[in-house]
């Protein structure tokens, strides 16, 4: 009797286990079925095609190379803008062992498949941290992860935004789950996971999520307040404490590189004091706000076209403009509707809009009249200040006190990325509306006067953009005088952005419409909560899923081997490829000084693409390389005589100074060999102490670099010693390169001052002279200089940054510890659940 009721309750409990794990299952079904449909072609060895990807490829391939040939890490690449770190471009950390746990929640799925897995389960886990219903949270990971600007990012190969974007909402669940008073699994939760997120290695998401959380706290702060429950906030944010500076410590190498990097890139203050209106401590404010979200444009969360959608769009053969196209018998009109400005917003450009979701919008708006106490306020708080900020140019009382007193908030550009604030808290808000709605009955009569009046004006103002859109725009772009089109064609242009506004606004109409009659039905009784939740589901997919076709589909996908090579060689490539002169730069005039990698898959660059670029290299280029080169560029289109040219080329003093061998001015014709670069390494006669920055750039518009040397006087002491000395027959040469490794010879019969045609970066990089450490310091604005004794002498430069090398030992150490004590949460929890199931049993 007793065996058999045993065996009864076992099957029971068995039973039961089973029953409770169905919606968790269907989740993950649900959401790895999303996935794989959506991003098909990625098992069929296609890759996403996109500019940044492709640029990625000519950015890294020095720092790839060289990772192929010697199984280590260079660091630093010389194939970008004459030579910088490479933590922020292709640099591995493989000491950080969160690595494998990342691998294993994005389940083995091709990149970047287990991004958008990601962006499900992120959120899922979320909402189950806030006691959502279990199908309410799977509906409302697949509201959060449709979103289209997480689609866009795919799209423009923005894969490390991404996958960051896709361990925050995680990350807010350990934080939330602590202050709940599940310190032990709250803590291992947020450990984990800010690691995972830090380890995406974004930093301007990370910095957002940040946001979240100190808006989250003041609210948890009010409320321990409120409840006098000091003992409990104290414990719960040691624990947070604790947990956090496990994750940072876990990723302590590429945060300790990355902070040094920071001091010295364009998101540090400039040294220059010619434009102090403009400048803060971080980036100056122009360039940060220069993608600021226009104020009417926020309406895009609710109505995806509201501003044209992207800045390359796709128009039918029903529209205007390719009416107009053929009545004016223009060819390939097919294809020129392919590919239109239809954005107007006042972005320089954009590939698409934020879009939550109309659905996901009339919930959240619901909440903020259904949903009680401070997680209203402050889920409201933060998406309120997401928009204000994104506003940047268009708001700047706000934007100037981020700017100038918010710490580090103006080390990131694109200030309209604090929209995935409101991608988060939006949604959040969303479903804990729902979840109300649902699930408690009480105060019926006002959830449905709420419900109604929300839908009543909400409706009224998306009717009025259906029927009266001209009323309120222009549907001009501040740069459609750039494109040159006839009047004909810009008003044929402006008609369609018009058309385009109106349809989605009636598309969100019929959504929100939709919407609210579920729920008015469901509250009289007429339709089953679990119908009415699936329902919701599916009207969200066939909301959003839509609107993130538009800008990542079939089209977006190529051959991987395309990805893998993505650049052929030109002509001039292939001629500049035959000099096997062991190292010198290349200025590729067809391509603009920081918007392409290409030339770096191949060379050398004056040049490249990156957001990050050494500060002094940039104002080198803003005061003298521009100039220089535009003066060259004009020389060039005047067909100039032989002594014309030749002197054009000399007077090409920082390309020259560069080291600039090769001139690509045509990429099918042969370069230019420029006889006028300077070499590797030079010998000058004479040197010039100058006070500051501003002299040290404004004396090099006079200099000649093969004579003098310009040296801030922060380096005196190490010059002051010196007597010039002009030694004819001295010579210095470079004899072997690799990017973290110069060697030279030096001859010379008495001691000289040498100028290296080099980057200068004093974190990480040191100076040996016949292997004894020597000092080095910083010359003619970017470069390197040094005192050689007289005789012969080997000299090296060694990229060393203890910076990475100490780090990655403190990064084992702290993911292996963090590793460990997951597993024994894991095993404790695991040996508690058999403890708690043989009692019931």
């Amino acid at each position: 009797m007793y065996f058999r009721i045993s065996i009864h309750n076992e099957t029971s409990v068995k039973q039961f286990s089973i029953k409770k794990a169905i919606p968790y299952i269907a989740a993950l079904v649900v959401f790895l079925s999303l996935t794989i449909v959506y991003l098909f072609p990625l098992l069929e060895g296609k890759a996403i095609m996109s500019s940044d990807i492709v640029n990625f490829g000519g950015m890294a391939q020095e720092l790839i190379q060289y990772r192929d040939q010697t199984g280590e890490e260079a660091l630093w690449t010389n194939s970008m803008f004459s030579g910088m770190p490479g933590y922020l471009i292709s640099t591995e950390y493989p000491h950080n062992l969160v690595l494998y746990v990342d691998r294993f929640l994005q389940l083995g799925l091709p990149y970047p498949m287990g991004l958008v897995f990601l962006y499900f389960i992120g959120f899922f886990i979320l909402l189950l941290s806030c006691k959502v219903d279990k199908w309410i949270s799977l509906v409302g990971a697949i509201g959060f992860a449709l979103s289209s600007y997480f689609f866009i990012l795919l799209e423009a190969g923005h894969n490390s935004k991404a996958h960051a974007i896709g361990y925050m909402a995680p990350v807010l669940a350990g934080i939330i789950l602590a202050y709940r008073g599940k310190y032990l699994l709250g803590g291992i939760v947020t450990a984990l996971f800010l690691a995972l997120q830090i380890n995406a290695y974004h930093l301007q998401i990370t910095y957002y999520l940040m946001i979240i959380i100190v808006i989250f706290t003041i609210a948890e702060i009010y409320k321990t307040i409120k409840e006098k429950s000091y003992f409990h906030f104290i414990k719960a944010s040691t624990v947070l404490i604790i947990a956090a500076s496990l994750a940072i410590a876990t990723n302590a190498s590429s945060l300790w590189t990355t902070l040094e990097q920071s001091k010295y890139s364009i998101r540090s203050r400039s040294e220059l004091t010619f434009s102090q209106d403009n400048q803060t401590s971080g980036l100056d404010k122009d360039y940060a706000t220069t993608w600021s979200y226009g104020i009417p444009e926020t309406m895009t969360l609710l109505i995806p076209n509201f501003h044209g959608g992207s800045s390359s769009g796709s128009l039918g053969q029903n529209s205007e403009t390719y009416r107009v196209l053929s009545q004016n018998n223009i060819p390939n009109a097919r294809q020129i509707i392919k590919q239109l400005p239809l954005y107007w917003g006042t972005q320089p450009f954009t590939s698409g809009p934020v879009y939550v979701g109309a659905i996901v919008f009339f919930l959240f708006i619901l909440g903020l009249f259904i949903v009680k106490g401070p997680w209203k306020w402050w889920l409201f708080a933060a998406t309120v200040l997401s928009i204000l900020l994104a506003w940047g140019r268009h708001f700047m009382p706000l934007t100037n006190f981020f700017l100038n007193h918010i710490p580090a908030y103006n080390k990131f550009r694109a200030v309209s990325m604090t929209l995935v604030i409101a991608e988060l808290t939006m949604p959040l808000l969303g479903f804990f509306a729902l979840q109300k709605l649902v699930n408690e009955k009480t105060d019926l009569p006002m959830v449905k006067k709420v419900l109604k009046y929300l839908y009543l004006v909400l409706g009224v103002i998306i009717l009025v953009f259906v029927l009266f859109p001209g009323s309120f725009f222009s549907f001009s772009s501040p740069r459609d005088a750039q494109y040159q089109f006839p009047d004909w064609l810009l008003t044929a242009l402006r008609d369609d952005r018009m058309r385009m506004l109106r349809l989605d606004a009636l598309r969100s109409l019929v959504f929100v419409s939709l919407t609210f009659g579920l729920l008015w039905f469901y509250l009289s009784g007429k339709i089953k909560k679990s119908y009415a939740i699936a329902a919701i589901g599916l009207l969200i997919v066939v909301d959003m899923w839509p609107v993130c076709k538009r800008y990542l589909n079939s089209d977006d996908f190529d051959r991987k081997a395309q990805l893998e090579k993505p650049f052929k060689p030109s002509l001039a490539d292939q001629l500049i490829l035959k000099d096997k002169t062991p190292y010198f730069r290349v200025w590729n005039m067809t391509e603009d000084f920081d918007k392409s990698a290409r030339t770096s898959y191949f060379h050398k660059n004056i040049g490249g693409y990156h957001g990050a670029k050494l500060r002094r290299y940039q104002e080198l280029y803003d005061y003298h390389l521009s100039g220089e080169g535009q003066g060259f560029i004009q020389l060039l289109s005047n067909k100039p005589g032989f002594l014309a040219f030749n002197l054009g080329l000399r007077q090409l003093k920082t390309f020259n100074m560069l080291n600039t061998r090769y001139i690509i001015f045509d990429p099918q014709k042969e370069p230019i060999l420029n006889l006028n670069a300077m070499g590797n390494a030079w010998f000058v006669p004479q040197y010039k102490i100058v006070p500051n920055a501003d002299m040290e750039i404004t004396e090099m518009n006079t200099f000649d670099p093969r004579l003098t040397a310009i040296i801030d006087q922060s380096f005196e002491d190490q010059v002051k010693s010196f007597t010039p000395f002009y030694d004819s027959t001295a010579t210095i040469l470079l004899t072997g390169y690799q990017p973290n490794h110069l060697e030279y010879e030096s001859k010379a019969s008495a001691n000289q001052l040498a100028v290296f045609s080099e980057v200068y970066y004093p974190k990480g990089w040191n100076a040996y002279l016949d292997g004894q450490k020597v000092d080095f310091f910083r010359t003619n604005y970017v470069l390197r200089g040094m005192i050689v004794p007289k005789g012969n002498h080997r000299i090296e430069f060694k990229f060393e940054p203890q910076s990475y090398y100490l780090g990655e030992t403190i990064s084992l150490i702290s993911s292996l510890a963090l590793i460990l004590i997951l597993l024994a949460a894991v095993y404790v929890e695991w040996r508690n659940a058999r403890v708690r199931q043989s009692t019931k049993t």
